[in-house]
């Protein structure tokens, strides 16, 4: 058991807030330990904190800040197995998954690490006669992030490392339901060196999430979750005048031509619909198959779920966990529910798969219906579980049309060995994040990350030069001499 405190000005503090939330393990039901549900006081004094360290802070030359973040990434290492496995006891991913996860934080941490290459500016001689112009990159003081429950250890990772290495300083506040993790990663920031003041933390809930919303000391703010309350944050912040990247939710299309390799496209797919529970943005939601590729596809896509094995994921041979809490057990279940009334043909019901060893676990078996239509209920809302949709259709155009009538556009991916059907694809879809042969189509560190229509709202996205542009403004100089 462990009774978190937040990290403000160097140090680690109780909250002015005596309330706390009671965690437990979603697999086991094993208590983890209470996080703090702090309030504005705890807000304000994380933005004073750093406040007073910005001046100094963005005087240090970018290559110094940088080595902050090159210890960071050398400790984060170091502890990798340990993030791992703190990941997977309150989030619920198998350890596979919480491995990976970890591995795309590092990989930010590294990216930002090029700080002195991805910062500079231009210059344009002779602009007119005599006459210079050039752009530098500055800072713009205090920013913030609230970050989801689904991925712990990386999401915090999107944000807070480009945003010290560009000069600003940070406030994080991580989901309430997973905060061990990114309370690590903090405490590891803490033994790299970073300066007081220059990252913090606060725990809590929504009281926190409006505080630093209407905080006029902070200059921009990041938030990832459901599209309801990033439209929420963006419209809020955007009555500040901050700057804010809001990414919400997604209803992911899959779309399998006839010509697809079918065993590569089930494994790949069965993995994107049901890994972490299903509980991630980029998640295969509506497997749209074309023409012939209809019936063999969701036979053997059926025979993959029912081969997925259920358990706490430090146990070995899980290869599918728990969903992150009892609520949102009680919401995946009640889009099970919604699918059959609708009409929807229910292939596969995990609504009553129990996993013995682990009978307090908020366990969701791999659930398939087929006959799904775009208007149905699991046919366009996010479900953030694992409840596969299978729809046909005759052709690539017909699957093309069905993407555009959703509300989401966060990913979408086509298994196929046609080049031309590839490039039709990417090119009229109109979806940010693109798979071609890739069941989960992740962007890299060094590329932005980030939908459009209901799935973000924003300009500039997360991570890769997007993160440079949002956490700097472009000062232009024109000189004569």
């Amino acid at each position: 058991m462990k009774t978190l405190r937040n990290y403000i000005g160097g140090e680690w503090v109780a909250p002015s807030s005596a309330e706390y939330l009671d965690l437990t393990n979603p697999a086991t039901g094993e208590q983890l330990g209470k996080v703090p549900l702090s309030g504005v006081r705890d807000v304000d004094a994380a933005v004073a904190a750093a406040q007073a360290a910005y001046l100094k802070w963005r005087e240090v030359p970018p290559v110094v800040r940088a080595r902050y973040l090159f210890k960071l990434k050398f400790l984060m290492e170091e502890q990798f197995e340990d993030l791992a496995a703190t990941v997977t006891r309150e989030n619920g991913k198998t350890l596979a998954e919480a491995r990976g996860s970890v591995r795309r934080g590092i990989e930010n941490v590294e990216h930002a690490c090029g700080i002195p290459t991805l910062m500079m500016g231009k210059t344009l001689e002779d602009v007119a006669a005599g006459i210079d112009c050039e752009y530098v990159r500055q800072p713009l003081g205090v920013f913030a992030a609230i970050t989801p429950f689904n991925f712990p250890a990386m999401v915090p990772c999107w944000f807070w490392p480009y945003a010290i290495a560009t000069g600003n300083t940070f406030i994080l506040k991580p989901s309430e339901q997973v905060p061990f993790s990114p309370t690590r990663i903090i405490e590891l920031a803490h033994e790299a060196g970073i300066p007081a003041g220059v990252l913090n933390l606060v725990h809590g809930a929504k009281d926190v999430v409006n505080a630093l919303l209407a905080h006029p000391g902070i200059s921009g703010l990041s938030f990832v979750g459901s599209s309801p309350v990033a439209k929420y944050v963006y419209q809020e912040d955007g009555k500040y005048g901050k700057r804010v990247q809001a990414l919400g939710g997604a209803k992911n299309h899959v779309i399998v031509m006839p010509d697809a390799d079918m065993d590569r496209a089930v494994a790949n797919i069965s993995e994107s619909l049901f890994g972490c529970a299903g509980q991630r943005c980029l998640a295969g939601s509506v497997v749209v198959a074309a023409g012939k590729a209809y019936e063999p596809f969701r036979e053997r896509l059926l025979s993959a779920a029912k081969d997925l094995r259920l358990g706490y994921g430090l146990e070995p041979g899980v290869t599918m966990g728990p969903v992150v809490s009892a609520k949102h057990k009680e919401k995946v279940l009640s889009y099970v529910e919604a699918g059959r009334k609708d009409g929807a043909t229910l292939l596969l019901d995990g609504r009553a798969t129990k996993v013995e060893k682990h009978p307090r676990g908020h366990f969701v078996g791999p659930t398939v219906f087929d006959g799904v239509q775009p208007d149905m209920t699991i046919g366009k809302e996010e479900i953030f579980g694992p409840v596969a949709s299978v729809t046909h259709v005759s052709n690539l155009d017909e699957g093309i049309e069905l993407v555009h009538r959703s509300g989401f556009a966060n990913a979408t991916s086509i298994f196929t060995q046609s080049g031309k059907a590839a490039r039709e694809f990417r090119y009229r879809v109109g979806v940010s994040m693109i798979g071609v042969n890739i069941g989960v189509a992740a962007p890299m560190a060094f590329f932005p990350f980030g939908g459009t229509k209901g799935s973000f709202f924003g300009d500039l996205k997360a991570h890769g030069q997007d993160s440079i542009e949002f956490y700097t403004d472009k000062k232009v100089v024109i000189s004569r001499w």
